[in-house]
């Protein structure tokens, strides 16, 4: 008779390890009983979030790109922004230049990290069903380092904001004069939330291979994309729209499985989630 025990340590609670008997000369198999009810953040939501979020991230960083190369500016002036110790000098005199495409860019960017807080906690569910400590140290830590690229949201706009009273050279003066301290933020907490959001994306990374969620594929696009620059003012290359859109090949096949209710971990219909499968050096 198959033996039905809870998982050891507390570790999912309200969730139970079957062990179904092996059949003659084959090996046995453990698969996860999930609860009845609703899951965080919910099918739709969770589904919706994952579809959307790297997609409007990816769009602010190409919105970014493009208003540095449409701003017109010489050879001679790109050569001495690049020079600069800091994108920064040359952000603020690209938003002089092209204000619109420039502010689309920087609040799909914001809108996309709000949106990526809600796509990390729906990922973050699914590799709690086999791998519970790296799933919530992890998905904790990756919410937390979202909550900079906020404050420095706030930071670049008002930065843009000063141009048009004080004129481009008078508002780079006064940023720059102060662009360590803005930048780190009171009492260094975004700056430290910014470290937090590299650790955890290594650490669900890591979660997420280990429950079988990704294979090494999804591994690796899913760390290069969590490899972005964090700060105020930053410039947007082509290699880091390439990467987020290496995001998006990561979490909008899962949204899409999300919403059609095809994710095994996740479903409330007291199914059985199929058990782990082993890993390989070579997957998707």
């Amino acid at each position: 008779m198959a033996d039905v025990r809870v998982l050891a340590g507390g570790e999912a609670a309200g969730m139970f390890l079957h062990h179904t008997p092996a059949p003659e000369g084959g090996a046995q198999e453990d698969t996860v009983r999930l609860p009845r009810g609703i899951w965080f953040p919910g099918r739709f939501i969770g589904g919706t979030a994952c579809m959307l979020a790297p997609v409007v991230w990816c769009v602010g960083l190409l919105l970014r790109y493009l208003a540095v190369r449409t701003a017109g500016f010489t050879p001679e002036q790109l050569a001495w922004y690049e020079g600069q110790p800091f994108p920064a000098y040359g952000q603020l005199a690209v938003f002089q230049a092209s204000p619109g495409l420039t502010t689309a860019g920087y609040g799909c960017f914001a809108a996309g990290a709000v949106l990526l807080c809600i796509a990390f906690v729906a990922l973050a569910g699914i590799v709690a069903v086999r791998a519970p400590r790296l799933a919530c140290t992890g998905g904790t830590l990756v919410v937390i380092g979202l909550f900079c690229r906020l404050y420095w949201a706030g930071v670049d706009h008002t930065a843009f904001q000063l141009i048009e009273p004080l004129g481009l050279e008078r508002a780079t003066q006064l940023v720059m004069a102060d662009y360590t301290d803005i930048s780190y933020g009171p009492l260094r907490v975004p700056i430290t939330a910014a470290f937090a959001l590299y650790a955890g994306t290594a650490v669900l990374a890591i979660g997420a291979f280990r429950s079988g969620t990704f294979g090494t594929g999804r591994l690796v696009l899913f760390l290069l994309g969590g490899s972005l620059w964090t700060g105020a003012l930053k410039e947007s290359g082509l290699l880091d729209v390439v990467l987020s859109a290496g995001l998006c090949a990561v979490f909008v096949p899962l949204g899409i499985r999300v919403l059609r209710d095809t994710v095994p971990e996740l479903r409330s219909r007291g199914v059985l989630a199929p058990g782990r499968r082993p890993l390989r050096i070579l997957s998707w």
